[in-house]
């Protein structure tokens, strides 16, 4: 099982409270295969929506392909999200509560198929943010001060 991680999502870990991830498969065309297996895409400001009983990924952009002919891809089309009906139903029924969004934290390939990693979550208010990296930089002091008494010692 060869998992190849071709994109993340940095920020979404900082903006967002992540509650569960789910795995889906990504419908794509040719080219958009070969951009992503040269590491041409990027998920800032994307995210997820169910339309129609259907999974849809908005605003991932995929860089059109180098050596693409004219039926090369449009690079922030809406691509279509491949999940069991089951779980698309159940992720509709979470996003409509109050506050949740569906948002890709990272494209990769697995047996190569590409996958998305789908977090539901929960947006951080700015002293929930300021809280984290105050714990972040508290902990790197710490760390920094273990290894500086380790050091002398």
């Amino acid at each position: 099982m060869a998992v190849k991680t071709v994109t993340e999502n940095r920020k979404a870990r900082h903006e967002y409270f992540i509650l569960e991830t789910y795995e889906a498969g990504l419908a794509l065309t040719g080219t958009e295969v070969k951009s992503l297996r040269a590491g041409k895409a990027n998920l800032q400001d994307s995210y997820a929506r169910v339309e129609n009983a259907e999974l849809m990924l908005y605003n991932m952009h995929i860089s059109p392909y180098d050596q693409g002919n004219r039926f090369n891809h449009e690079p922030k089309r809406t691509r279509r999200l491949l999940m069991h009906k089951q779980e698309i139903l159940r992720l509709l029924g979470k996003t409509r509560e109050k506050g949740l969004a569906l948002i890709p934290l990272k494209v990769y390939f697995k047996d190569g198929l590409a996958k998305v990693e789908l977090a539901l979550a929960k947006g951080k208010k700015l002293y929930d943010r300021r809280d984290d990296i105050a714990a972040r930089d508290a902990r790197r002091e710490i760390d920094r001060a273990v290894k500086e008494k380790l050091r002398l010692h």
